[in-house]
């Protein structure tokens, strides 16, 4: 926790579940249910899993079954400590959290989710997020809320954040819009077991709701964000991408005008990774370059805050870990990365609600020579000096206007990751070419070839 003092993080959400609790829940099962110490690594809790998947499995719930054993409440400390450094302590709520659904004897899998496949969002289909909770049940919100109860009750906190994407579709196909119905009088149903226990306290509880990156995409899940904010059931609302890429071309300003008046904090959301389309061998990382990239247009758009999801210290974390500090003091205010190197990478969109037209990522790109291929970048503040970046599969020419500016090449670059193995093309952009937020790449095809990454290299 001692990390994060002095930098530029403002409120830490510490998770505290996922379809089993990491801590002695007495509503859910806590994740070391079932679990027995002195038994080997093949016990019936671990026995669906490869035998190396065992070893990090086993080291987790052991953590945490450790921890409760000796009476230690890591959540409970957690939160004092940052306080004690400045910092807001909140809990996050995973709403639907599937990991693991393919294996149905999973130890991450609660017995409610077991017992009960009648409550799955589409059981009738095989898939990933059919196997989902479906809202639509009173059942199903019933168990979620009691465990929204106990996290308000069980610790001191500023606020709660109850995670809609994790993972992103509670409902039953074609049944989003009655579901939009239910998800705002469950929000409503939290404001006010957060407002009881925020009296009691004497300080308001403040909540936040995780939701998907465009507006409508949003509602088209059941989740009615901007009635959220304009009831006052939410004090922050987070708009991001699921998981599959970062996503630096949010609508931000769109946000901005639906939630005008509201006085809601609005966070945009930075994944960690950074796939320049959904089939990317090998999904890169961001690194302190692509983060500050992302950041910077975001904040310029108007975002009031800079969400960083699974940017941990370990495990799931970002390419360069050792600029893990530098990310922390740097990425929440343009201040700190005016002048500094950044990274501006063509992504996608990686959600959208079952039947919505989605609009298919840019790369990769098949071209044929005389043919053109464009691409816009939204790049923040107006840097003083920038190069285009083009990432071929195999050999390919081109030339490149920005804005309608030729650019000039300048021979091969090598990037560090987040990047592709081969090098690639580089293009000087003129100074005077350049615009504050969004940008044009035309490419004009001399022979064919395949285009596999885009960005724009700033600073």
């Amino acid at each position: 926790m001692d990390q994060y003092a002095g930098t530029q993080v403002r409120e830490l959400l510490l998770s505290a579940n996922s379809m089993r609790t990491s801590f002695a829940s007495e509503v859910w099962d806590p994740v070391w249910r079932g679990y027995d110490a002195s038994a080997p690594d093949d016990q019936p809790l671990f026995a669906s899993l490869t035998p190396e998947a065992r070893v990090s499995a086993r080291k987790w719930v052991h953590t945490a079954w450790e921890l409760h054993r000796k009476g230690i409440d890591p959540y409970a400390r957690w939160i004092a400590r940052a306080r004690r450094h400045g910092i807001s302590p909140w809990v996050s709520m995973r709403m639907n959290d599937i990991h693991d659904v393919n294996d149905e004897r999973s130890y991450m899998h609660s017995e409610f989710w077991r017992r009960n496949p009648q409550f799955r969002r589409s059981p009738y289909r095989d898939g990933f997020r059919e196997r989902a909770f479906d809202y639509g049940h009173a059942e199903v919100r019933a168990h979620h809320m009691a465990l929204v109860r106990e996290l308000l009750e069980r610790y001191d906190i500023d606020g709660l954040e109850l995670d809609w994407m994790r993972f992103g579709f509670h409902f039953r196909p074609g049944q989003e819009g009655p579901g939009a119905e239910l998800l705002t009088g469950f929000m409503r149903e939290v404001r006010k077991l957060a407002d009881a226990r925020g009296r009691r306290r004497g300080r308001k509880i403040l909540l936040g709701a995780r939701v998907p990156s465009r507006p409508h995409t949003a509602k088209g899940l059941g989740m009615d964000a901007v009635r959220w904010a304009r009831e006052g059931l939410v004090d922050m609302l987070v708009t991001t991408p699921f998981w599959a890429s970062i996503e630096p071309d949010m609508p931000i300003e769109l946000w901005r005008e639906l939630l005008r008046g509201t006085g809601v904090t609005f966070a945009a959301g930075l994944e960690v990774l950074i796939r320049p389309y959904h089939d990317y061998p090998k999904p890169p990382l961001n690194s302190l370059e692509t983060a500050r990239g992302a950041a910077s247009s975001l904040l310029d758009r108007g975002a009031d805050r800079v969400y960083l999801f699974n940017y941990m210290d370990s495990q799931t974390a970002m390419a360069d870990l050792e600029n893990y500090p530098r990310l922390l003091r740097e990425v929440g205010e343009i201040e700190t990365m005016a002048g500094k190197r950044r990274r501006h990478v063509l992504t996608y969109s990686d959600t959208w609600a079952p039947g919505e037209p989605a609009a298919p990522p840019m790369l990769p790109v098949q071209g044929a020579e005389g043919r053109w291929s464009s691409f816009r970048i939204p790049t923040g503040p107006k840097p003083a000096q920038a190069f285009v970046l083009l990432g071929f599969a195999g050999a390919a020419s081109c030339a490149v206007r920005l804005n309608g500016e030729p650019c000039a090449a300048v021979g091969e670059r090598t990037m560090p990751v987040p990047a592709p193995a081969a090098p690639m093309q580089a293009f000087r952009i003129p100074a005077a070419a350049m615009n504050r937020g969004y940008n044009l790449i035309e490419v004009e095809w001399t022979s064919a070839g395949r285009l596999d990454w885009v960005e724009i290299v700033a600073g």
